[in-house]
């Protein structure tokens, strides 16, 4: 079942530093770009994956093509992909063995969602990580493993 409990939500931006944002963009003026910008900003280490923008640098580290390209341990997957497409994920998503795969505001797939359950990885569904980092005051994060 995903989480909606706010106290489980703000325990895993609390214990997430290091964050793959799926679907990554280099237009400020999209959520792909200034949600993981505002992650950065209070401490977040960001990886983007968006193969379409492979050897750009955002918040520090290169862009790369697909999650098993990332370069460290991810403790949260940030997926700003539409719903429809998260099944070709999948597979990349159980691979990266993060802690929690968090589907952002208005993307949702119960059979995804429980494919990642299966496999031991939490599951948040169409909610804004900013919305609910300012919301619930979770702070810097922990420092990464």
């Amino acid at each position: 079942m995903p989480v909606t409990d706010p106290d489980r939500l703000r325990a895993i931006l609390a214990t997430s530093p290091r964050v793959a944002v799926l679907g990554i963009h280099d237009d400020d003026g999209r959520p792909a770009y200034y949600v993981p910008e505002y992650l950065h900003e209070v401490g977040y280490e960001i990886f983007g994956v968006n193969p379409k923008l492979v050897g750009l640098t955002l918040f520090g580290h290169t862009v790369v093509g697909s999650l098993a390209e990332v370069p460290a341990p991810i403790d949260l997957v940030d997926v700003f992909r539409r719903s429809e497409w998260l099944p070709d994920h999948v597979g990349e998503l159980i691979a990266c063995k993060p802690r929690v795969v968090w589907m952002q505001q208005g993307v949702r797939h119960d059979g995804v969602a429980a494919q990642l359950e299966a496999a031991g990885i939490e599951v948040v569904m169409d909610r804004c990580t900013l919305a609910d980092h300012r919301r619930l005051k979770a702070g810097k994060p922990a420092t990464a493993r």
